[in-house]
């Protein structure tokens, strides 16, 4: 018995994985950038001893 592979399939499944790794990267350097923004904000305006 012969199994009848589905093209049509396989190509969505591969399309959708494509998708997602390229939305994941995506949201990866936006978070990214977001992080060492609160980094750069952290070190430029430190705690005020005094304040505290």
């Amino acid at each position: 018995m012969m199994m009848q592979i589905n093209y049509y399939e396989i190509g969505l499944v591969v399309l959708l994985a494509i998708g997602l790794v390229i939305w994941l990267i995506i949201r990866n350097r936006k978070d990214e950038k977001a992080f060492e923004k609160d980094e750069l904000t952290d070190t430029v305006d430190p705690h005020d001893p005094d304040k505290e």
